[in-house]
């Protein structure tokens, strides 16, 4: 019966670990109304699975991992239109963050415009006034009228 509940513990525990492809180190920076934070960050992404760790002086600070739902260390999962309600804004489409962290376009590729080292997408609505920029090195995201800012850049 021991090893029976040893051999299920590895199992199960084998099942809940994910194996990230690509990880790097990035200093990042995020204003919200609910979020402030610019220290280094470990960006982790295997598909769409992407799992954000941010530090600071060396200790975890948050640590959001996004898949089907978004769960924030300290505070539990979420669907991602409950989390762009609570931390971002509602007019956000659910795949948002998603997009930014991974350098993705955003509101399936409106305003799209081509560069050199990237892209770039100017949104402007009611509600929104988004520039949004993704170049080789860095990921620049601003939102004047919800006040939110992502800069994510490389450490090299």
């Amino acid at each position: 019966m021991k090893y029976v509940l040893v051999f299920m513990m590895l199992i199960f525990s084998a099942c809940s670990i994910k194996h990230y492809e690509h990880v790097s180190t990035k200093i990042v920076t995020i204003k919200t109304p609910t979020l402030k934070f610019s220290d280094i960050g470990y960006l982790r992404n295997l598909d769409d699975a992407v799992e954000l760790e941010l530090f600071i002086a060396g200790h975890v600070f948050k640590k959001i991992d996004i898949n089907h739902l978004i769960c924030v260390s300290d505070e539990g999962c979420m669907s991602k239109d409950a989390f762009n309600a609570e931390y971002l804004s509602k007019d956000y489409p659910a795949e948002m963050l998603q997009n930014v962290l991974l350098g993705r376009e955003i509101f399936q590729g409106k305003n799209l415009q081509k560069t050199a080292s990237g892209f770039s997408q100017n949104i402007l609505t009611q509600e929104l006034d988004i520039t949004y920029r993704v170049k080789q090195k860095e990921i620049y995201f601003k939102d004047r009228k919800n006040h939110i800012l992502f800069r994510i850049k490389d450490t090299q």
